[in-house]
């Protein structure tokens, strides 16, 4: 795959962003219409499109210093966003990025913005030092909304410049050891005999130096280890699963925290999702793990518990509620771009019904958990207040608000007794 061919889907992909869809979606949309991208051509598109995304702000104020009008065409500005990616913040080399940008921007139209492509890029490699230190507004250094960071500022007035920069960090590839089978300290081992740098970051936890392939990940295939953030891990250990006890996942997919309690003790999972397609997913991984035996999986609306609710209570229920996934920006950076102000009040009051229906379904001593990859306070602390107001019988044992970090995304959890 050619440069220029590169550029121009990760234009496609950032484009589509601006128009409100999300960016997964759109490069599985893309991958599918270009089933001949080699995995190296497929990492290329996905380094464009998610570092593009994760620089906006600074890239578009850039770009903005540039012209002397707003662009008017969506797909010619997307591309010389990339273009402007790769000369600010990666080792090609400047002249075959301008020469295959202005090669793309020559299929836009009629051919008639190669000239103007050529000339905004070759400027911006001669002044790009002194446009990088005018960036002086705090969109677009720390490469964020301006709401977005008068909201941290103020929830976190201590901590929100390291929040910031996490998120805009790469995210970190870790695994989950599958403790029935292995411990961090011995999968160390096997690594480094395979010649793969990592570290330890917990009892089950460890974290490779450099992201690889599943495929190329020792024992992957054959349910020793899975893919799940730290933060993310945490959760299994909050509800301390015991044996022979019945957990209900609410909101499984994709299975990583339905596997870990299944890998904890010897439970039984009854496991929901509202989408098939993310449900068989849960079954893929669980089959992987060779634990599927001890799940039960349902294409259910969680909240409409008469579609899938034998009646008989559960001992502890993982309610990892929908959220604005705020805390995995550095994971997805669009999410900067397709949030706004006001979602979280909208799915804190989504998460409300949800949390009524399933603590309905709780029996008398059990446990729920509160689970969310959000750091705002509406679908966190707020929630939980609010939740603690309407049951009587609900008492908070412990809560964690788990902020973005070099080694995780940000997450929220609260453990609720039902007394």
């Amino acid at each position: 795959m050619s440069m220029a061919r590169a550029q121009q889907l990760a234009a496609d992909a950032v484009a589509a962003v601006s128009d409100g869809r999300n960016l997964q979606d759109i490069l599985v949309q893309i991958r599918a219409h270009h089933p001949d991208l080699s995995a190296q051509e497929n990492g290329t598109l996905q380094d464009l499109a998610y570092g593009t995304l994760r620089y906006l702000g600074s890239l578009r104020a850039m770009l903005g210093r540039l012209l002397t009008k707003p662009i008017g065409q969506r797909d010619l500005e997307s591309l010389l966003l990339v273009a402007l990616y790769q000369l600010n913040h990666t080792r090609n080399a400047p002249h075959a990025v301008v020469n295959e940008a202005v090669q793309a921007a020559g299929r836009i139209g009629r051919g008639q913005f190669r000239a103007f492509a050529n000339a905004v890029l070759r400027r911006f490699l001669r002044e790009k030092d002194k446009l990088n230190a005018q960036l002086r507004h705090d969109a677009a250094r720390h490469n964020f909304p301006q709401w977005w960071l008068d909201y941290l500022a103020q929830a976190y007035p201590k901590h929100w410049h390291n929040i910031v920069a996490a998120a805009n960090g790469r995210p970190p590839l870790t695994l989950r050891i599958n403790r029935r089978r292995s411990s961090a300290d011995d999968y160390l081992t096997l690594l480094a005999q395979n010649g793969i740098a990592a570290e330890k970051l917990g009892d089950d936890a460890v974290k490779l130096e450099q992201a690889l392939p599943v495929a190329q990940i020792p024992g992957f295939s054959d349910g020793l280890v899975s893919v799940q953030d730290f933060g993310a891990q945490q959760a299994a250990a909050l509800i301390a699963p015991q044996a022979g006890e019945r957990i209900l996942d609410a909101c499984a997919a994709p299975g990583g925290k339905t596997g870990h309690l299944l890998e904890t003790a010897d439970c039984h999972v009854v496991a929901l999702d509202i989408d098939a397609a993310r449900l068989a997913r849960v079954h893929d991984n669980l089959n992987r793990l060779n634990v599927s035996d001890r799940a039960e999986l349902h294409c259910a609306d969680a909240q409409d518990t008469a579609a899938w609710y034998d009646g008989e209570p559960f001992d502890a229920v993982l309610a990892d509620v929908p959220c604005t996934a705020s805390g995995t920006v550095k994971r997805n950076p669009d999410i900067k771009w397709l949030r706004r102000p006001n979602d979280a009040a909208k799915t804190a009051r989504q998460q409300e019904a949800m949390l009524d229906s399933l603590w309905s379904v709780l029996k008398s001593g059990g446990r729920m958990l509160l689970a969310t990859c959000s750091i705002f306070h509406e679908e966190n602390h707020g929630q939980l207040q609010k939740f603690l107001a309407r049951h009587a019988d609900a008492e908070c044992t412990e809560s964690h608000t788990l902020l973005p970090n070099a080694n995780q995304d940000g997450f929220y959890y609260a453990l609720i007794r039902k007394n």
